[in-house]
């Protein structure tokens, strides 16, 4: 078989998890700071091979499905049905104006999908047509009757743990799910079992066994010490920023236009809060300072708005494999008031970084009218950052 230029792949995110708990369903809920979702759909959406991201999801779930992979590629939700099968076809047809030629069907649940999964599944599909990735079994299985006692130990050495993406031949599988339909078989598990009842052959590749299905809350705590884990070379990085007001009639602080009777004479816009959280962020990352990254003698930053040198350093520890474990931002100044304005801050800038509000914190303080800020002749504010990072990095 020819190597397929044209390659889809099916994220089934329609299930309601209700194994996984209270919560909501499972695909929407954080681990390692991130939506299970994100972490499912963007592995396909980063990877090169892969041509077009179809998501499945339930029609309730449109708005919050938005939100949760917000930047990611993706084609419009198609939605879901009552089963998984249901999901899959509803996935397939919206593929067929596409004409992909193969297609990689997975389950949202799976956040911990590798490119390597990815790209041996994309092989797997045009070297046999229809494909599974597959861990072996260590466990001694046994088959047990309606009564509790076992009639049989199946022979280890042939079993295996079936993961996805299951790949095929996208023309082959679809016709296999629509046959299915038709003849009113709505019970299978997962795509392979189609396509064997359909008389297909299907082979398997090597998965892994990160590549876990989660479904019960066990296995939420169990991924987030793992994750925790991984990220264990914790870094703390500090920032500091003053601006000296001019005029005008208001002042940018931690993302929020504010009404004061002067203005900051500032290159930029002045947001001493947000340049002192970059700067404790790069600080952490031992990579320089937000005048390296953003140096005052480039006018394209004459004016411009900071939340943009904030979401530069998040992606700078997303790109180290990196989260952000804590910031705090403390404004010094006289005027204007903090304290009415502290939680609205600390919702702009959870929206700005991605991090959750519980771990932002903003305070305020004045110098007891000592000093340029005693005088009211400008802002001054230092910060924290702490993350955390992987070992090695």
């Amino acid at each position: 078989m020819t190597t397929s230029q044209r390659t889809a792949a099916i994220l089934v995110a329609a299930g309601r998890g209700l194994r996984a708990g209270a919560g909501g369903p499972k695909q929407y809920r954080t681990i390692g700071g991130r939506t299970v979702i994100h972490r499912a759909l963007a592995a396909f959406a980063e990877h090169p091979e892969v041509s077009v991201v179809q998501p499945v999801v339930n029609p309730d779930d449109i708005e919050v499905f938005n939100a949760a992979v917000s930047g990611l590629r993706h084609e419009a939700p198609a939605h879901g049905g009552a089963t998984r099968q249901a999901s899959v076809l509803a996935g397939l047809e919206a593929l067929v104006p596409h004409k992909p030629e193969i297609v990689l069907i997975h389950d949202a649940a799976r956040p911990f999908v590798t490119p390597a999964v990815i790209s041996r599944a994309i092989v797997a599909a045009n070297k046999t047509g229809a494909a599974i990735p597959v861990v072996p079994v260590t466990d001694t299985i046994k088959e047990v009757g309606a009564d509790g006692d076992i009639t049989a130990t199946p022979e280890r050495a042939k079993l295996r743990i079936a993961q996805t993406p299951q790949t095929f031949r996208f023309d082959t599988i679809l016709e296999a799910h629509r046959r299915a339909a038709r003849d009113g078989l709505t019970e299978f598990t997962d795509d392979a079992a189609i396509a064997e009842w359909a008389g297909l052959t299907v082979a398997t590749f090597e998965g892994d066994v990160a590549n876990m299905k989660l479904t019960t809350p066990e296995d939420f705590v169990r991924e987030e010490a793992r994750l925790a884990a991984s990220l264990g070379d914790i870094r703390t990085g500090t920032g500091y920023d003053v601006h000296a007001f001019g005029e005008g009639d208001h002042v940018w602080l931690c993302g929020l236009r504010v009404p004061h009777s002067k203005g900051f004479l500032a290159h930029s816009d002045g947001d001493v809060g947000l340049h002192a959280l970059v700067d404790a962020i790069l600080g952490a990352l031992a990579d320089g300072d937000i005048g390296s990254h953003f140096p005052p003698s480039d006018m394209k930053w004459k004016g411009a708005s900071s939340d943009q040198f904030l979401k530069y350093a998040i992606e700078r520890v997303t790109a180290r494999g990196g989260r952000i474990a804590n910031l705090e931002v403390t404004m010094i100044c006289e005027r204007p008031k903090i304290g009415p304005l502290r939680d609205q801050m600390r919702a702009r800038i959870a929206e700005i970084s991605g991090v959750d509000i519980s771990r932002i914190a903003v305070k305020a303080t004045t110098s007891e009218r000592l000093g340029f800020t005693g005088r009211e002749e400008g802002i001054a504010a230092t910060a924290s950052a702490t993350i955390r990072l992987p070992w090695g990095v």
